[in-house]
């Protein structure tokens, strides 16, 4: 299903205040950002219990139940876990990914809130929650019957907050302080491949195990864990900045002219780490417009173009990342600076050769 307009987690609650209370959900969304602890955090605000049903592990039967003889009729006698007498908050989960059979003995239970003669109690919530078949997860195609029986919310990773929810929840300050510099890195599209990709989900399980061996994990550990969870571009770069923070190494030092960039070979992973940071500082703080950039803008800039000529005598490679265009092959940095680039750097490169002759 295509998403035309999506939410952040922020936003979800009072989605779902409004909206699930009176008519069944459904949340789409990539694996691992979330949308399952946030239907259980809803249904705790609530007061009401969540019960989680896996459409991948359920039969029909599952859900309308086993005949049972009562006064000489039979009838079906849906499951204790869905049975109950108080109102609660029932989470499909993984809903589009159970199979056709599954799916329609879900119809009654979304639509009329029924199985068989039993009817959830007033005051429950139904919700449903899959990931896309374009996010590379199990997916089966939903009969029209389902989907419209049910309110579609498209969801999608934020990292303001995720960052407020890590502080919250005691996630490792590396990783905070980490995405802090890099929130491009939170998310990344799974992979058409069995590779391990970065997620909020992803970073959580990395912060617990980089927890559980404690401040004195070694390198070689961390990269395992680091390439074990995240896309290996992003766990090359966390890993480098471990290092920084190991070694103090800090982009504000080599701006502010107080530290150099890492020159030795086997500092080079730092070295790349500081340059896509250094990216990054630029493309959030250097305006689009010159006239409006004051007099940061302007010292930035300046210092910028300073700082571009000593990492390309140490890595051009380094250089060309700090000011290369986007996937698409359209500027990132603002179109004055790189000019400003293009026209000055031959003459600070001059200069600096002069001078250290």
């Amino acid at each position: 299903m295509q998403a035309n307009m999506t939410v952040t987690p922020a936003r979800l609650p009072e989605l779902l205040l409004h909206v699930a209370v009176v008519r069944p959900v459904f949340l789409w969304g990539a694996p691992g950002i979330g949308k399952s602890s946030l239907v259980r955090d809803f249904a705790g605000s609530l007061g009401l219990e969540c019960v989680t049903l896996l459409g991948t592990q359920l039969a029909p039967e599952d859900l309308i139940g086993v005949p049972e003889l009562r006064d000489g009729r039979s009838r079906f006698a849906p499951p204790e876990s869905i049975a109950r007498d108080e109102p609660y908050c029932l989470f499909l989960d993984e809903l589009n990914a159970s199979s056709p059979e599954v799916q329609k003995a879900f119809y009654s239970l979304i639509l009329d809130r029924r199985i068989g003669t039993y009817e959830l109690p007033e005051g429950s919530v139904v919700i449903g929650a899959g990931n896309r078949a374009t996010d590379n997860a199990l997916a089966r195609p939903m009969a029209s019957a389902l989907i419209n029986r049910l309110v579609h919310v498209h969801m999608r990773a934020s990292v303001d907050d995720w960052l407020k929810w890590a502080v919250d929840h005691g996630i490792h300050p590396w990783i905070v302080d980490y995405l802090v510099q890099r929130p491009d890195h939170l998310w990344s599209a799974p992979p058409k491949t069995e590779e391990a990709f970065s997620s909020p989900r992803a970073w959580h399980m990395l912060s617990d195990v980089i927890t559980s061996y404690g401040e004195g994990i070694d390198d070689e550990t961390l990269a395992i864990l680091a390439f074990g969870t995240l896309t290996a571009t992003h766990a090359s770069a966390f890993r480098a900045y471990v290092k920084t923070v190991r070694h103090a190494y800090d982009l504000d030092a080599v701006i502010k002219g107080d530290a150099p960039w890492p020159r030795r070979p086997e500092e080079r992973d730092l070295l790349y780490f500081l340059s896509e940071t250094f990216r990054a500082r630029l493309v959030k703080e250097l305006p689009a417009d010159k006239r409006g950039g004051g007099r940061h803008g302007r010292d930035l800039a300046f210092r910028a173009k300073a700082l571009l000529v000593e990492l390309a005598e140490i890595s051009l490679e380094c250089a060309q990342l700090v000011i290369a265009e986007d996937e698409h092959g359209a500027p990132v940095l603002p179109t004055w600076f790189l000019v400003e680039v293009g026209r000055d750097l031959p003459r600070l490169a001059a200069a600096r050769a002069g001078h250290r002759s």
